[in-house]
């Protein structure tokens, strides 16, 4: 378990700045703001909370040497001459209060703007700064109605509107931002609309629903004027709602998109997303790609010299070397990072350097000098948040842990519960869980099950509110051990898998490092024959050098040979001419022949289609006869299994209706009937959102014997999962995959995440259902597989015996 608590430590790291400013003077003004976004938004996550927005903006421009304006002007500052700018930017508020006295109109307006953005988005909260911001606000709104003037008028009201935000009231900032954008809509004024609804999508809580589809709209409007800058910067911001929301794998989709994007526009401060990158795959054990981007940041950093928060980059390298078992490595670059961090410009995170060089020395049993380490550290630079006091709370507790010293062990892990209770953010959600599950694994394995059934409790409570799965081998070691101590085997043994299972995932990225190193070394071996090759070569070369003297030679003698030859071929030629005239009269009789078939093969085609067509009109006459004979009944099973023969009926007449509609009349393209047939189940059932559906279908043509059986088992899968998978209105996932595991055999696999099915329903001989999907994987001759797995999973297997153009070119 010592290896699982390293690494756990090791995904905590946050990130810091360095010494060093790099030069940012090739970029253009809206890279610039791109850049200070880019730093600034990276920086708040990753403090998970223990820093406001307004200061991570600070600390990105600080480091960059850019002026805080350019986070909040976007909307007045074009880059040319605005008045009173220079002196805001030096801080000099009593020459530009002045400077406000003498300005009429517009020049006053944008005074008051500048002055309203220098209060209102100063580092915290102060009564004072919002008191001076909303004075300034209140005359922008005044002026600019007396001038009525829209731009202004616009932008004073999302000035108010994000006063409202810091001063929490959100339901009045609300209303000045929906009166913005409704009144853009009505002047179809599009850029106004893309800012007003990126400021409001910007303030919204991240886990809010209107988020995304807000800041979405945004994107897309950006993207129509061709202001790529923005539109890459709002695609970070929903990447960080994936992220916070749990949807890992969207949030990395995007950080890969993201880098292509950067690419394109020629923005080269790609470090903080690869460095994200690297933070996500080290969490789901891609040791390869976590080295590559962890590798790729330093290098960008050091090619550049860009030394700006160097300490990010060399502490994430070093979490990569130290889930490798280079813990020498991994600490030698913690200890680097460290020696940036304290050198930082005062944003206080490079705390998490010193942790995972406290997990590195873990590690390497060496828990004596671990404890050492942190006495010393921790005198030098006692912990000021709650975060980091219950994090270096949870270090000492795991290292007299691994010491057996368990009474010590208990004190530690009890002082990182009292700070763990007053953390409550949804940024803080991972590492306070995982605090509780670790308490929960020190009581399990000392056989105090109440205390540890108290806080397995927690860590179930916490998960379901803030509706985020939990799980690791600690904690299903702690739910094994406490199902053990009371008698209750049935369960133990459940949860002894469940940590067998987790365990062989750690053995698996073991086995990632054995194979990233044969590969290393397959590559050192390559570059060597190609050195091997090009000395050949070069031999070669000279060998050639020799012959050609020979070759002249031999070139005359050819050239005779030549003419000798030609000769010859005349002659040859003489004889094919007549033959040549022969052989165009049967050409002439084939090509007729030619026309006849390939009119009879057209006729036939259309015969096909047509019967096609009539077969699809007289199943849609039978839904037709269903409908209309469903009105006169009231019995709900009666009108259930009317409905579901509908949708079988329908499954099969898209099909028939795909042949009629395509050029290929012996093959249907499933991604495209799935997708249909799954959409007319969505519209039937009237889903909305409560249900949504993930399709990863293959580029695949099968013929209509397995199309018909296939149409059908999904139609009856998917009918199950929306009736029974999630009762009471609740939300869910259905899963639909159809893929090439090896040539002419596929897999169909529908899953959804609810509440899973009885175990007895599949022997039930009354089940139709069950019995129309197994009747029907007979007949595919497939193999069926039905189970629980975060709900209900079932995977047919089958196979093709002569396969009719299956992958669309």
């Amino acid at each position: 378990m010592r290896l699982y608590f390293t690494l756990c430590l090791i995904l905590l790291n946050l990130f810091q700045s360095s010494a060093q400013v790099p030069s940012v003077s090739r970029y253009d003004l809206n890279k610039k703001r791109l850049l200070i976004q880019t730093c600034s938004m990276y920086l708040y996550n990753a403090n998970q909370g223990a820093i406001d927005a307004d200061s991570s903006v600070v600390l990105a421009c600080k480091a960059y040497k850019l002026p805080v304006s350019l986070a909040y002007d976007e909307g007045f500052n074009d880059g040319k001459f605005l008045i009173g700018n220079d002196l805001i930017n030096k801080g000099n508020i009593d020459s530009a209060t002045k400077l406000l006295a003498k300005s009429k109109n517009e020049d006053r307006i944008k005074l008051l703007v500048q002055l309203s953005n220098f209060y209102l988005f100063k580092p915290g909260t102060k009564p004072d700064d919002l008191k001076n911001a909303k004075t300034y606000i209140d005359e922008a709104i005044q002026v600019s109605n007396q001038l009525k003037i829209k731009k202004w008028q616009n932008e004073s009201l999302l000035l108010l509107g994000k006063f409202y935000y810091q001063a929490n009231n959100q339901a009045e900032g609300n209303k000045c931002f929906l009166k913005v954008i409704d009144e853009c809509r009505k002047q179809k004024n599009q850029l106004g609309l893309a800012q007003a609804l990126d400021a409001y999508g910007t303030l919204l809580f991240n886990l809010d629903p209107q988020k995304e589809k807000i800041l979405q709209e945004a994107i897309s409007i950006y993207a129509s004027l061709k202001m790529e800058e923005k539109r890459i910067e709002n695609y970070m911001k929903i990447t960080t709602i994936y992220f916070w929301g749990g949807k890992i794998n969207d949030a990395k989709k995007r950080l890969y998109q993201s880098l292509v994007d950067f690419r394109k526009i020629g923005f080269t401060h790609q470090q903080f997303t690869e460095t994200t990158i690297t933070f996500i795959e080290l969490g789901q054990h891609n040791i390869p790609s976590a080295l590559y981007y962890a590798l790729k940041s330093v290098k960008r950093m050091e090619a550049e010299n860009d030394y700006t928060f160097g300490d990010i980059f060399y502490t994430r390298l070093g979490d990569v070397y130290n889930t490798y078992g280079h813990n020498e490595e991994a600490l030698e670059l913690y200890k680097k990072s460290i020696k940036i961090g304290q050198q930082t410009l005062g944003s206080g995170v490079w705390y998490k350097s010193f942790l995972s060089a406290v997990a590195a020395l873990s590690q390497k049993k060496k828990d004596k000098e671990a404890l050492a380490y942190i006495d010393t550290m921790t005198a030098d630079y006692p912990p000021k948040s709650t975060f980091d006091k219950m994090l270096v709370a949870y270090a000492r507790g795991n290292c007299y842990g691994a010491l057996k010293q368990y009474d010590l062990a208990e004190k530690y892990f009890i002082e990182m519960d009292s700070y763990a209770k007053q953390l409550n953010k949804p940024e803080t959600f991972r590492e306070v869980i995982h605090a509780y599950a670790t308490m929960s694994y020190l009581y399990a394995y000392t056989n105090n099950a109440k205390k540890a059934k108290y806080y397995t409790d927690k860590v179930l409570t916490l998960s379901k509110t803030n509706n985020k799965p939990y799980n690791s081998e600690i904690f299903q070691y702690s739910l094994y051990k406490i199902d053990s101590l009371n008698g209750n085997y049935i369960g133990a043994l459940e949860h002894y898998r469940n940590m067998k299972r987790l365990s062989d995932s750690v053995v698996n990225v073991s086995k990632n490092k054995q194979i990233e190193e044969l590969k290393i070394d397959y590559e050192t071996k390559n570059k060597e024959q190609k050195i091997k090759l090009l000395n050949d070569q070069s031999e070669l070369q000279q060998s050639e050098l020799q012959k050609s003297k020979l070759l002249n030679s031999v070139s005359v003698w050819s050239l005779v040979l030549l003419l000798v030859i030609i000769a010859l071929l005349y002659n040859r030629y003489r004889l094919k001419q007549r033959n040549h005239a022969k052989l165009e009269l049967k050409e002439k009789e084939i090509h007729q022949k030619n026309l006849n078939l390939t009119h009879l093969l057209e006729e036939k085609e259309w015969l096909l289609k047509e019967i096609h067509h009539r077969v699809k009109n007289n199943l849609q006459t039978v839904i037709s006869l269903l409908n209309s004979q469903s009105a006169y009944l009231d019995n709900d099973m009666a009108l259930s299994a009317i409905k579901n023969s509908q949708h079988r009926i329908h499954s099969m007449s898209l099909i028939h209706q795909k042949l009629y509609n395509s050029e290929n009349i012996s093959t249907i393209n499933m991604p495209n009937y799935i997708k249909e047939l799954v959409e007319y189940l969505r519209e039937s059932f009237s889903l909305g959102q409560r249900i949504r559906f993930e399709l990863k279908i293959d580029q695949l043509e099968l013929d209509v014997a397995h199309a018909v059986p296939l149409g059908l088992i999904l139609n009856e899968a998917i009918t199950n999962s929306i009736k029974y998978a999630f009762p009471e209105d609740r939300t869910g996932m259905i899963y639909v995959t159809l893929a090439t595991i090896s040539e002419n055999n596929y897999v169909l696999r529908i899953a959804d995440n609810g509440i899973g099915f009885d175990a007895n329903l599949t022997q039930k001989p009354n089940s139709f259902g069950m019995m129309l999907i197994k009747g029907l994987s007979d007949d595919l001759a497939a193999k069926l597989n039905i189970e629980n797995n975060n709900g209900t999973v079932l995977k047919i297997e089958f196979s093709q015996e002569f396969p009719l153009n299956q992958k669309v070119k």
